[in-house]
């Protein structure tokens, strides 16, 4: 008999789900995620990756066509609405959840989000960009913290600004996310100021952190990653 094939995980099926997926959070809004996420998809693609991008649920200003869910396709060579499901993009510059009830829609669940991620078959690296901070709602039920724990990703990576904060930001998002350990990048660093720097020499050497400080080093370190799991 041939041996019994082992279960798949949350969000597609064993043979589709990517090889490596990874959970893009943020300390907080407008921290660059989606811009960090996206130039992490070029530097993977150029690297000979196969990529794909999901936003589980997206919302925006009215009208506004340079979506998040926009910037991830032009990225990855994605169709928008393989990014983000029509039905979960909401034109409310609000949390998801409360940009569907403004809209008169249907609630929705973390469950339904991660039953709905859908990968193309042989990708490499999957990378799901959540919205706003680690405690921010994207569902009725649940926050990012709680899609982490459904999708169950192979590593989580925390973007957060290089600026004045970002010590606290940090501290609070990784304490919220308990055990789960991410990798953390540390966007917009501008290794002339010197605040970045001595913001990330505390990360490291008082608090232990080891941050990224560009999307070609996370791209670099993600290939890694993936190499191990195949």
């Amino acid at each position: 008999m041939p041996a019994e094939s082992p279960p798949a995980k949350p969000g597609g099926s064993r043979s589709g789900r990517p090889v490596l997926v990874a959970v893009v959070a943020g300390t907080a809004t407008e921290v660059g995620k989606t811009w960090v996420t996206a130039r992490a998809a070029e530097h993977l693609r150029r690297a000979g990756m196969v990529v794909s991008a999901r936003k589980p649920a997206q919302s925006h200003e009215p009208g506004d066509v340079d979506t998040d869910a926009a910037m991830l396709a032009a990225a990855t060579g994605e169709e928008v609405r393989a990014v983000c499901n029509e039905h979960r993009d909401y034109a409310v510059p609000m949390a998801p959840p409360m940009a569907a009830s403004v809209l008169g829609l249907a609630p929705f669940s973390v469950a339904d989000l991660v039953a709905e991620l859908q990968w193309p078959r042989d990708c490499d690296v999957g990378l799901v960009e959540t919205a706003g901070g680690v405690r921010s709602p994207v569902a009725t039920d649940g926050d990012t913290l709680e899609l982490i724990r459904q999708l169950e990703p192979d590593v989580v990576v925390l973007v957060a600004d290089a600026g004045l904060g970002v010590i606290n930001a940090v501290r609070m998002s990784l304490g919220a996310l308990g055990p789960i350990r991410p990798v953390v990048v540390l966007n917009r660093f501008d290794a002339s100021s010197d605040l970045h720097r001595r913001n990330l020499t505390w990360l490291r050497d008082v608090d232990g952190i080891d941050p990224v400080i560009s999307p070609e080093d996370l791209a670099a370190l993600l290939v890694q990653l993936r190499k191990e799991l195949r």
